[in-house]
This record gives C-alpha cells, structure tokens and sequence, in this order.
C-alpha cells in the first residue's frame, strides 16, 4: 500500500508564513517552496512537517509542542511508516511521552546568506573530480569515518580539497543539496588530524561557502551542538545560529 493513502494531506506548508520566522529555516530552505507532488504534509497552529516517506522520516518545524503533535499524528496515524522524525529542540521529550523515542542526536540547521570574509589559505583550494573519489574516501575514512557524504554520492556536485606541498589531501569538503528542496548543503568537511589547527577547515569552509552563496544566494550545512570548534568556526564566517533541532528513532512494534 502506498503511503499517500495512509497519510491524509492537509494544507500547503507554506501557509501560514511559518518559514518567515526565526527557528523556521528549516522549512524556508529544506522544502521545495512549490508543493513537490506526491509529498505528505501537515500544518497546525504554528507548526508544520513533512514526510520524506523514502526514509521514513517526519521533518518539522515550529513551536515544539505543536510540531510534536504533528510528528505524533504522522506515527500514530500510519504505525511503522514513520520510523524517525527531527523537530525544534526538546521534540523528542515531548513525543516520548506518547511512543518511545532513542538515540536522540541534537544538531543546528546553519545558513548564510553572505560571502564570508576570505581566509588564509583559500587560494590553496583546488576542485577534484571523479578520478579522486578512492582517493578522497580513503582519507575521509582515516580522517572522519563519521562522514555524512561520500564521493560518488548522487547529491553532490563538487569536491574541493587542499593538498601538502608534497602532494597528498590535507583537507577536502563536498557541497552536497537538500534531498527535497535541492538547496546546497556543505558536508563532509575533515581535515588531517596531524594537521588540525592550521587553519585548513577555515579555508576550505570558507571556499565552499563563497562558491555556494555565488550561485544559489546562500549556503546550510548540519552542525551537531556539542561541537564547539565547529560552532565558533560557522559563528566567525557569518552562518546563522537560531534553528536548533534534534533528531531521533521510534521503536516499531
């Protein structure tokens, strides 16, 4: 049975204007502004969420006790379809009151809409193509087995890296896109443990932001909130820090 007959679908998420507000850039940046056919949505009073019924995961936004409830009538309504959700912070709390939520991972949604002051080394960055996808995997996994996207992904459309004077990868990145909206997504940031500190993440993110903000009007990118290094990093090149999010599992029955 498909899912569109399980979930019934309510009004357009974009109706109340929620994505105008601070703690919505989720919705402004992550759904596809014109409704994408066949998506599963819902809105309440201040809140709205979605489906990405490939992965099984409910995406909403909005006031936490609203997008809860939202998150809960997408589960309850069709057991087993929805397997895990992501909402404003403290969404988890709230819906494990009702179903049993795990493995929350709290993160920020971040974004800019400027070009970031230019960094030391970014003339150092150079674009690689599939011909290094071994060579940029065998580095992420030494360098970052945690990696969000690898080479050879479908949603990414450019790798940039930095090398050693001797030739080898220091540093790479990947501007990947939102799986709904297709709006550009920096992941896959890691840099040579050996040589953390140096300024290299800095350059490369700052890279990648420039080439993002130049062609699309503005760059995201996912940061998980006990990551300090990163969250100064983001601060100083100007992305944005008011969409809090956690994301969890439902346990099915």
């Amino acid at each position: 049975m498909q899912a569109t007959t399980l979930l019934p679908r309510t009004a357009d998420l974009f109706s109340q204007g929620l994505e105008r507000q601070a703690g919505s850039a989720l919705l402004r940046f992550g759904a596809a502004r014109q409704r994408t056919a066949g998506r599963i949505s819902w809105t309440g009073d201040g809140a709205a969420a979605w489906l990405d019924d490939s992965r099984g995961h409910v995406w909403s936004v909005g006031e936490p006790v609203a997008a809860a409830g939202l998150i809960l009538r997408a589960a309850q309504g069709s057991p087993g379809l929805v397997r895990e959700f992501t909402g404003p912070r403290g969404t988890d709390a709230l819906v494990g009151r009702h179903l049993t939520a795990t493995d929350p991972v709290e993160w920020v949604f971040r974004w800019t809409l400027a070009e970031p002051p230019v960094q030391r080394g970014e003339e150092r960055v150079v674009v690689l193509d599939e011909g290094h996808h071994d060579e940029l995997l065998a580095f992420l996994n030494r360098h970052s087995p945690a990696h969000s996207t690898g080479p050879g992904s479908s949603d990414v459309s450019l790798w940039a890296a930095i090398r050693a004077p001797e030739g080898h990868l220091v540093a790479c990145g990947a501007m990947s896109s939102l799986r709904d909206s297709g709006a550009p997504l920096m992941a896959s940031v890691a840099t040579d443990a050996a040589q953390r500190g140096q300024g290299l993440g800095a350059a490369l993110t700052s890279w990648l932001t420039r080439h993002a903000v130049r062609r699309h009007g503005f760059c995201t990118l996912w940061q998980l909130a006990d990551n300090t290094p990163a969250e100064r990093l983001y601060t100083r090149l100007g992305f944005r820090n008011e969409d809090p999010c956690v994301s969890a599992r439902l346990a099915t029955y």
